[in-house]
């Protein structure tokens, strides 16, 4: 861990943070009829299959997961100095008149999630669109909530939250950073 970093989730929390989302999800939709999970790439992606697995294990249904990569739907490419890498998205099922949880790591200013609202569209027509977010940081640009969150994290603008999976080669772990360098 660096000087300044500190750990503010760790494994054994971020898992019963997931574990209370899952049995929200279940609660809210009355069921998992038509519900699929879309992770954001990278963390979202980890997190929408560790949703899915609970649910299997807590309603025995297995729910399908997707992938997006919103690398092009970003409204900063204009301010990339270099290219920007762009990975694979991949939604092998069909989203029309789906409920659609849209899974993130991070909920900051809310422009990743609209930029991942549109790329989703153009996959289809969800019958409607949730939001499932391990950390919600605040500092919101644009309106936009979860309707689930595993852990509201108030910051400060300057600092960063950084979330670490084990699906990555690392030991899960949040951590606040006002390091300069990262």
């Amino acid at each position: 861990m660096k000087r300044n970093e500190r750990i503010v989730l760790d494994s054994l929390e971020i898992n019963r943070a997931l574990s209370r989302v899952a049995h929200e999800v279940t609660e809210r939709n009355q069921g998992l009829s038509d519900l699929a999970f879309v992770g954001i790439r990278t963390g979202g992606v980890h997190l929408a299959h560790r949703l899915a697995g609970r649910l299997k294990k807590i309603e025995g249904v297995v729910l399908p997961v997707g992938a997006l990569d919103i690398t092009l739907y970003r409204d900063d490419l204009y301010k990339k100095r270099e290219q920007p890498t762009v990975r694979k998205t991949e939604i092998g099922f069909d989203i029309t008149g789906k409920k659609v949880i849209l899974v993130d790591d991070v909920l900051f200013t809310g422009r990743t999630i609209r930029a991942a609202m549109d790329e989703l569209i153009d996959f289809g027509r969800p019958r409607e669109i949730q939001l499932a977010v391990l950390i919600d940081r605040g500092h919101r640009e644009l309106p936009i909530r979860a309707h689930y969150v595993g852990k509201s994290l108030p910051t400060a603008a300057d600092e960063k939250v950084k979330v670490f999976l084990s699906e990555e080669g690392e030991e899960d772990r949040v951590v606040i950073t006002n390091d300069a360098e990262n």
